[in-house]
């Protein structure tokens, strides 16, 4: 919609130039007439939401108003035009589409979009709140205070039983709403599922408080260095641990916090929850740590690992200089999917050592590869700005948007409903 605005405000803009240029007159009364009915249109266009309001049209909106009131003002006082002269024709029209284009920007980068399938009986609410570890200080800021997480909830509104609990951990630089479509697809099924902000390795987290706290510029710098091979392999093995141990220890934290709450707190919430059925998923770095989880808590009863590599399951075996697979049998249901991006790694990168499908310490888990999906496509991003996960991808994914986060979502709910309710059965397939 931001993109048919543009091309449609662009191309009045050149044709009345053009045409004030040929006919040598400013035509402002034609002019102010078509401004007043682009924002009466652009009003009834909202209401009957065809434009479904939301931030990226504000910019929009506050344009249009100013230019009716200002084309309004105009006709009531009726002034002779000015003296007609092409440099000023040119330069308003040039200015003209400079400003619209950097009102439609946020359109445009955050372009509405319909919602993923929602299939389940329940209507789902959500709640937030900002949890307070008193037993761990803050280790990325220099003022003494204890490490705060801020967490998401997404339940069946109205429930009148209990439900599993599931608690996702979002990749490096994302947000506890990244797979938000999949939490309400769950929840819709009768699941409590919560999202955690991890601040400082989020690119941005709000406590109930008002507070925002934006990405930690070291970890950052940490990360694209990684990724660019700057360290040695030890060096990116203590990285991985450091990392690992922020992530796991701020679930352990939330998980031990809503078992309290169960027994304790007579909010709806809490009390939908059955303690006895738990599982962790997680995108990127959120995925490693829920694998991780399911290696070292015994009350984490299925994992999904959503394109991550297996830190949990690394040794890193310093006579070689280069990572192992851990020899320990891992037994906690898994569910395993990969993007492009990750699959073409799980037999050369050595981080994915462990992830490897002929690993015989993960034989039972489960293994799907989405063909054609880049990293982010496992994520809401996609469709919430397919021009910014196109440039963190390097290019266009070559696989339909909504197929794979559709698919992603029925198939996680499927192994959550057959390992943690006993539903059906669970054979995905190897590719989709």
């Amino acid at each position: 919609m931001g993109i048919l605005l543009l091309f449609i405000i662009l191309i009045f803009e050149i044709a009345s130039a053009v045409y004030c240029i040929v006919t040598k007159q400013n035509h402002r009364k034609i002019k102010n007439y078509i401004r007043i009915s682009t924002f009466i249109t652009f009003v009834i266009l909202t209401l009957s939401s065809v434009i479904v309001w939301g931030l990226q049209w504000v910019m929009l909106g506050t344009l249009l108003l100013l230019l009716a009131l200002k084309a309004t003002v105009s006709l009531i006082r009726n002034k002779e035009n000015k003296k007609y002269k092409t440099s000023k024709i040119v330069w308003k029209s040039i200015v003209m589409i400079v400003v619209t284009v950097f009102v439609l920007a946020p359109a445009i980068v955050f372009p509405q979009y319909k919602s993923p399938k929602v299939t389940g009986e329940y209507k789902v609410a959500t709640a937030t709140y900002t949890y307070t570890d008193k037993n761990r200080m803050e280790e990325f800021t220099d003022k003494e205070q204890y490490r705060f997480v801020n967490v998401g909830f997404w339940y069946p509104k109205n429930g009148n039983g209990t439900y599993p609990l599931l608690v996702f951990s979002h990749g490096a630089y994302g947000i506890k709403d990244s797979n938000s479509s999949t939490y309400t697809e769950l929840a819709s099924h009768g699941y409590v599922v919560v999202s955690i902000d991890h601040p400082y390795h989020s690119f941005y987290t709000r406590s109930e408080d008002g507070i925002v706290t934006m990405i930690n510029s070291d970890f950052r710098k940490e990360f694209e260095n990684k990724n660019k091979g700057v360290y040695s392999n030890e060096e990116e093995y203590y990285l991985i641990q450091k990392w690992m141990k922020l992530r796991t220890d701020d679930m352990n934290f939330v998980i031990d916090t809503i078992l309290t709450k169960v027994k304790s707190d007579n909010d709806p919430i809490f009390q939908h929850i059955n303690t006895e059925k738990i599982g962790v998923f997680g995108h990127s770095m959120g995925g490693a740590a829920s694998v991780w989880l399911g290696r070292t808590r015994d009350d984490v009863s299925a994992v999904v690992n959503i394109d991550a590599p297996f830190f949990s399951e690394l040794v890193y075996n310093k006579a070689d200089d280069n990572f192992i697979a851990s020899s320990k049998t891992y037994t906690t249901p898994l569910f395993n999917i990969y993007s492009d991006d990750v699959w073409r790694q799980l037999d050369s990168v050595p981080v994915y050592v462990a992830n490897k499908l002929n690993n015989k310490q993960l034989e039972g888990a489960y293994t799907t590869h989405f063909k054609g999906a880049k990293h982010l496509s496992l994520t809401d991003l996609q469709l919430f700005s397919p021009i910014l996960a196109n440039m963190l991808h390097g290019g266009k994914p070559n696989i339909n948007p909504y197929y794979c986060i559709e698919k992603e979502n029925e198939l996680i709910l499927k192994f959550f409903d057959y390992e943690l309710k006993g539903i059906g059965h669970f054979n995905p397939k190897k590719t989709y």
